[in-house]
């Protein structure tokens, strides 16, 4: 039998034990993380001049397209943040919620954005915290024969929600659906609301519609019936998405204009709403960590 030289079997056995022990640090130390990414959080505005000012607040951005939709996703004070400018009215914003929240899974929803005036104690400038939104163009017209005109005083709240039947002959449709904002949001809201300097942070009612009303009859109307604060053309879309998918939301509307009481349009007001949102944020974000 062939004899290995001693000198070579002390060198071979000096490898060997290298080898082992440096596959055995190796093993040691790359441990793989199972720390789950977070959540971002949406933050959502209709029109550029309701988005980007927001998106320009945050770090590392790159931005996404699809449809009508602009994603800008970044982060803010090292938190995600995904900002989605969803284009005007409620069709618009339903299916970016849609889009968004599976493909970006957010913790929580902002929506945000300017918005005109239903109540008189309201001037241009004041916020409204959405503790309830509601689509105020969800309406059943009563039965009327021809030659007897029609009356919008008249039409009936409906629920196109109520069941899966004809969305108006069910007794559930002539009810009012109102979809609740987040508690968390709105608590994290009310704790910044002394740093909006440029008019009242209240809660209220927050109605959506793809309409434009200059008739203060039917913004009075609306305000009697609905409880309506602001309209607007996007929250309760939103609302209604993500109440589909269970996940936290708030509206926050400005007054750019209010002409139940004479208060005329200012667009500045955007951008101040957006500031105020990103202190909402921020303080929602030192609740989670």
């Amino acid at each position: 039998m062939f004899a290995m030289p001693q000198k070579l079997l002390v060198t071979l056995f000096i490898l060997l034990f290298t080898s082992f022990a440096t596959a055995s640090t190796m093993k040691s130390v790359s441990v793989p993380s199972h720390t789950a990414p977070k959540q971002p959080i949406l933050i959502q505005g209709p029109m550029p001049i309701e988005a980007e000012y927001f998106a320009g607040l945050l770090s590392n951005v790159k931005i996404e397209s699809t449809g009508n939709f602009t994603f800008y996703i970044g982060d803010l004070n090292g938190y995600p943040i995904v900002v989605t400018q969803t284009s005007k009215g409620v069709e618009n914003t339903a299916a970016a919620t849609a889009v968004a929240i599976e493909r970006y899974n957010p913790r929580a929803i902002i929506n945000q954005g300017t918005s005109g005036g239903h109540d008189k104690s309201l001037n241009v400038g004041d916020i409204v915290l959405g503790k309830r939104s509601v689509n105020v163009g969800n309406l059943k017209t009563p039965i009327t024969a021809e030659g007897q005109g029609s009356d919008p005083f008249n039409w009936i709240p409906m629920d196109v929600m109520a069941s899966s039947g004809s969305a108006g002959e069910s007794s559930d449709a002539e009810k009012i659906r109102y979809y609740e904002g987040s508690p968390e949001l709105l608590a994290a809201a009310h704790a910044v609301k002394d740093s909006y300097k440029r008019g009242k942070v209240v809660e209220g009612t927050i109605g959506s519609a793809n309409f434009w009303n200059n008739e203060i009859d039917r913004m009075n109307w609306l305000h009697k019936n609905f409880g309506t604060s602001v309209e607007e053309m996007e929250t309760a879309s939103a609302a209604l998405i993500a109440e589909a998918y269970q996940v936290p939301f708030l509206g926050i509307r400005v007054l750019s204009n209010n002409l139940t009481n004479g208060g005329k349009y200012d667009p500045t007001t955007a951008k101040d709403n957006q500031e105020f949102v990103k202190n909402v944020v921020v303080q929602y974000i030192s609740t989670l960590q």
